[in-house]
């Protein structure tokens, strides 16, 4: 095969014209000296902000905080001296106003009467006593009491004080009067009506009250000279308080004063013979005593329905004495009440006591029992009947008569 050699041909040299190239280009630079450095510091600020900004960010990106300009440092520590001068001012004022409260300071004289319950706390005495104007500032009286354990003083029970009684004054001059105080134990105790003061007493007693020997001495010893209608003088016998002791619902400390715990009830019963059952009493043409006496007959003969029909019998038999009844009441519970004895006898018909109405014309010497309202006012307003016997029925309701022998067939018919 043909050897074919390539025979590079030489580049022509165009001095002249890369001359004239250089030449021209440097014409140019000499004319734009001005524009060349403008541009050179244009980049060489840029490059300076991009060197800041990634230092910053070197830094954690956080900008640079500026430098507070100080403030004048006379007038500061002025600011704070007149800060403290009337912060004490206040604090001053505020102390000296609890402490004239708390130690009854600066008062004008006066008393008022307080009464404590049961259902009280140390929040609602603050109350009572802010009210009654002894205390200006209740949570302050609160924490004094809560310092001073006050409700483990301050008991059950009515009390005069005064202004010039400080917060510890105040919280002795309510200490109980029966030992016991706010956060004592009570024990809530029915009284059923027509219980008599014997079977109270043991009821109280096995509610844990007190014992039963103690409200005993207390039923028949203790002067409630505070009531007009217990007998203060012939004392020595329970029988003194038949009748005054109001059946009802009561809180009882656990282990209160035996007189005070009889006193609830006496108390009771006063607020309930209010002016209106005052009015029917003096009107009956009786007293209380004989009133409380009818209506604890007809709370021991009745079952509740016919209280008013038994009140017309003994009434009847009270004013007609003329009539073959001859003025006596023959009331079995009278003579149960005497001798204790629930089934009676003929020996216990002949039984000589004024509680025995078979032999003793009239009422009882005292009450039989603690009668409630509904009997009390069944003896204040009687029916009107000719009824003068009645005899228990074998569905347990009374069947009353008019005379001794249509008495008497009702009983054979009976059987």
């Amino acid at each position: 095969m043909p050897e074919c050699r390539y025979k590079s041909r030489p580049m022509p040299r165009r001095v002249g014209t890369w001359k004239r190239m250089v030449t021209l280009k440097m014409g140019e630079n000499e004319h734009n000296t001005t524009g060349w450095d403008r541009e050179q510091v244009r980049r060489e600020a840029e490059r300076s902000r991009g060197g800041a900004q990634h230092a910053q960010g070197q830094r954690g990106g956080q900008p640079r905080r500026r430098r507070k300009k100080r403030g004048n440092p006379i007038l500061s520590f002025l600011i704070y001296i007149v800060f403290v001068v009337v912060s004490s001012a206040l604090l001053a004022g505020i102390g000296w106003l609890l402490a004239n409260d708390l130690c009854a300071l600066n008062k004008d004289m006066a008393e008022a009467t307080i009464e404590v319950t049961k259902e009280d706390n140390v929040n609602s005495v603050a109350a009572k006593l802010k009210d009654a104007g002894l205390i200006e500032y209740k949570w302050f009286f609160k924490l004094f009491a809560w310092v001073s354990n006050a409700d483990e003083k301050i008991g059950e029970g009515t009390y005069t004080l005064s202004t010039d009684m400080d917060y510890r004054a105040l919280i002795v001059g309510m200490m109980s009067k029966t030992g016991q105080n706010l956060t004592a134990e009570t024990v809530k105790v029915t009284i059923p009506e027509g219980y008599s003061v014997a079977q109270i007493i043991r009821l109280l007693a096995e509610k844990g009250v007190n014992t039963e020997e103690a409200l005993t001495e207390a039923a028949a010893s203790h002067k409630y000279t505070e009531y007009e209608f217990v007998d203060n003088e012939n004392l020595g016998n329970i029988s003194r308080l038949e009748g005054y002791l109001y059946p009802d619902t009561y809180e009882f400390y656990v282990g209160e004063k035996a007189s005070n715990a009889l006193g609830r009830l006496l108390k009771n019963f006063s607020l309930k013979m209010d002016e209106e059952m005052l009015e029917l009493i003096e009107n009956s043409g009786y007293s209380m005593k004989e009133i409380l006496t009818i209506a604890s007959l007809i709370e021991r003969e009745t079952d509740g329905s016919d209280r008013s029909t038994i009140a017309s019998v003994i009434y009847n038999r009270i004013n007609n004495p003329g009539y073959e009844t001859g003025g006596l009441l023959q009331i079995d519970a009278a003579l149960v009440y005497a001798t204790g004895h629930t089934e009676l006898t003929d020996e216990d018909k002949a039984v000589d006591s004024p509680y025995n109405l078979y032999t003793h014309k009239g009422l009882p010497p005292t009450p039989i029992a603690n009668p409630g309202m509904a009997a009390i006012k069944a003896a204040l307003q009687p029916a009107t009947t000719d009824y003068y016997y009645y005899v228990l029925g074998k569905d347990g309701k009374h069947i009353f008569s008019k005379t001794y022998s249509e008495h008497q067939q009702v009983i054979a018919s009976l059987g």
